[in-house]
């Protein structure tokens, strides 16, 4: 049995870090196979949006498994590359949900922090421990967290290790949504399927507009032009639209 498994489900790719008995703690060779998964994710346009979830109840994951840990040659970024911790950042063109349950800390809170929506477990619980322990480094993670959370709460989490469950982590607006863990899949299924009644390509082109200018002035923002966007205007799927709208039917996207 792997320790990842992907697989498609129509026009979404499902990414599941499977070594439950662990905790999903992530290898290096779980790194190169996420690694591979999002490159996969990237280049394949029948893939319009991608889940990353984890096997068990217990644990998301509990970040990087460090006792098998070795120097490479090429440094990879944690995540296969999604959190840009350790090594060159990847950017995952397509939308991500993350579908966390149990405990998500350390390095698998910078991933799910790396997904576009979280649907969070009402089992969940997020956290920082690397202070609490003595051990700090290369952590996106501190960067993300203070972005993504009020300034207060961000900090409270970095400086005592304690962990936000879930139903708070809502509140604050880390994640979008809290279920029962039986209707974590399902539920982030339905957000794929959302996703993907919309243009792929739009999709792409929004995202990818929205995070290169995140931490840029507005007016910088308005004032750029996106190649993304600009490629899309001239898509059969911008046409396919077009005409939908005209003829009063639901567009049939190609993702072309």
């Amino acid at each position: 049995m792997a320790d990842l498994d992907f697989w498609c489900e129509g026009r979404v790719a499902h990414v599941r870090l499977n070594r439950p008995e662990h905790l999903n703690a992530i290898t290096d060779t779980m790194d190169d196979l996420l690694a591979e998964a999002w490159e996969r994710v990237n280049d394949d346009p029948d893939i319009w949006c991608a889940i990353l979830s984890a096997e068990g109840e217990r644990s998301f994951s509990i970040g990087a498994d460090v006792s098998g840990r070795v120097d490479r040659a090429q440094p990879m970024a944690f995540g296969g590359g999604l959190t840009g911790i350790g090594g060159p950042l990847l950017t995952l063109k397509k939308p991500l949900i993350a579908a966390v349950q149990g405990y998500c800390v350390g390095g698998a809170f910078e991933m799910a922090m790396c997904a576009d929506i979280i649907v969070a477990a009402d089992t969940a619980e997020f956290g920082l421990p690397e202070t609490k322990f003595g051990i700090i480094g290369a952590c996106g993670v501190v960067h993300r967290v203070v972005r993504q959370l009020p300034h207060h709460m961000a900090m409270a989490m970095i400086l005592t290790g304690e962990r936000m469950k879930a139903s708070d982590a809502e509140r604050f607006g880390l994640v979008n949504i809290v279920v029962p863990f039986a209707d974590l899949a399902a539920v982030a299924m339905q957000f794929a399927a959302k996703i993907n009644a919309a243009s792929p390509l739009a999709n792409q082109a929004a995202k990818a507009a929205a995070l290169s200018r995140l931490d840029y002035p507005l007016a910088v923002a308005l004032g750029t032009e996106f190649e993304a966007i600009e490629r899309y205007a001239s898509s059969a799927d911008k046409r396919e639209g077009e005409m939908a709208m005209k003829e009063k039917r639901k567009p049939r996207w190609t993702g072309r």
